[in-house]
């Protein structure tokens, strides 16, 4: 296919070639793929400055979506690469072939560098959703860090980096300058830019930015970033945001309540505990979605009244493709158990449900929230089971609302009434998704049952002290 780039495109390409050091910041949908590669073509087998180039990606992407872009393009013919996935032997075989671009999932990065036995001698990498790369504490980040001195160019591509909180950026840029521009200690970043947020005596819970340290970060990492909005750009299709409304019994609701009031309850028999407010969001979650898991690991079925909405949403689509995207195992399984549908977990089942021979398909956001492109199967998306992420859940929207999409997509996403699907649904709208915001939504539930209760009814939780 000949490649006409946008002038955007034109734009980022130069950029990464201008820049040893690039943060190409760029929304889902907009091309990362082609402009970084159409770059690498450049520098490999025009100007001859790159010899070798290693690109990490989530695994479906790695697995999929970079050979199917260099295969794609005309004027990427020449460019030689090789997917290091599989087992160690298939990844060993394919980082021993002679090519330009090695491509490996981000899994493996720390194989590669201290267990696989081969030299490290890649002097361009690309690391595709550096938002991966935000915990410094993360065996990956740790082991690229190791090599990140030979290493002549980097390029960093997300879309969401700092999906959280700025606190994100430290690791992502550490890794890009070495600590250059943002420090090369977290402690001394949190101590330049952030104050004590949420915290118990002398321990801190979270943090939050000083007045004007947004904007000072930023003017700090801009010489070597660039960030662009999609709808800048692009004209994308119209997309309709639609909430299912499903409501439980009042037998079902008193089991939440319990659940929210004691970390305790009791269904059919079998007890259902929570250690701490993150669990306690779990299994209200669980809940909210007809089934949770007990103590022992064991599904304990409450309802399906989310699978009923799902019927009705699959039948009022009139034969055109859905696509939904589920969260817990035990939802997968009920899905499976009620509906003819494919999971997309191959290559395989990925170009079917492109070429419109899947009606009805599933995905996890953790899975293919990243690089897919889905859009040319569907323009329908479910979401049985919400998730506190924003960045899985703007990722995974945007496999069907982005460029290439003729049609306009609908999300819908199914919401029990009254129970904790509304506050992670108000927190999706309001960007507002930290772990902290998790916890003030379990806090506001419990504290519904605090006034008039005997002392010492509700018990502490970990994630309020």
């Amino acid at each position: 296919m000949k490649y006409n780039p946008h002038k955007y495109q034109t734009y980022a390409t130069n950029f990464i070639l201008e820049h040893p050091i690039a943060a190409v910041l760029l929304e889902m949908g907009l091309g990362k793929s082609v402009i970084t590669l159409t770059a690498i073509f450049d520098l490999c087998l025009d100007s001859f400055e790159i010899g070798k180039v290693l690109v990490i990606a989530p695994l479906r992407v790695a697995r999929d979506t970079w050979p199917a872009e260099i295969e794609k393009w005309d004027h990427l013919k020449g460019l030689k690469y090789t997917v290091a996935v599989g087992s160690e032997a298939q990844r060993k075989v394919a980082l021993m072939k002679r090519a330009q671009v090695y491509i490996i999932n981000r899994e493996n990065v720390e194989w590669l560098i201290s267990r696989s036995g081969i030299p490290f001698d890649f002097d361009m990498v690309v690391v595709d959703e550096l938002s991966s790369f935000k915990s410094h504490q993360a065996k990956r980040f740790k082991s690229l860090m190791k090599v990140r001195p030979l290493v002549k160019r980097l390029v960093g591509l997300t879309g969401t980096p700092s999906s959280n909180s700025l606190m994100d950026l430290w690791a992502e840029y550490r890794l890009l300058d070495m600590g250059q521009r943002l420090g090369r200690f977290i402690g001394r970043y949190r101590e330049d830019y952030f104050v004590p947020d949420k915290r118990n005596q002398q321990v801190i819970y979270s943090y939050k930015p000083k007045p004007g340290a947004e904007e000072a970060i930023y003017r700090k990492i801009s010489d070597i970033t660039i960030s662009m909005k999609g709808s800048d750009y692009l004209k994308l299709p119209e997309l309709v945001i639609n909430e299912v409304s499903v409501r439980l019994s009042e037998k079902e609701m008193k089991i939440l309540d319990s659940m929210k009031r004691d970390l305790i309850t009791v269904v059919k028999g079998e007890e259902i505990t929570a250690a701490n407010a993150a669990a306690l969001s779990g299994k209200l979650l669980q809940m909210a979605n007809g089934a949770v898991y007990d103590d022992q690991g064991a599904v304990i079925h409450i309802h399906d009244h989310k699978l009923d909405a799902l019927e009705d949403v699959v039948e009022g689509a009139y034969g055109k493709p859905v696509l939904i995207a589920y969260w817990f195992k035990h939802d997968l399984v009920r899905i499976q158990n009620s509906f003819d549908v494919e999971v997309l977990s191959s290559a395989d089942s990925i170009r079917r449900w492109n070429k419109g021979e899947i009606p009805v398909a599933i995905i996890h956001p953790a899975s293919a929230g990243h690089g897919l492109n889905l859009q040319a199967g569907g323009s329908i998306l479910v979401w049985f089971g919400l998730t506190w992420s924003l960045e899985l859940y703007q990722q995974t929207n945007a496999r069907l609302w982005r460029q290439g999409q003729k049609d306009t997509v609908v999300i819908h996403h199914l919401i029990a009434k009254g129970t904790i699907d509304e506050r992670v649904m108000k927190a999706l709208k309001g960007k507002d998704v930290r772990q902290a915001a998790m916890i003030e939504a379990v806090k506001a539930e419990i504290n519904k049952y605090k006034e008039g209760l005997p002392c010492g009814k509700i018990g502490g939780i970990a994630g309020e002290r």
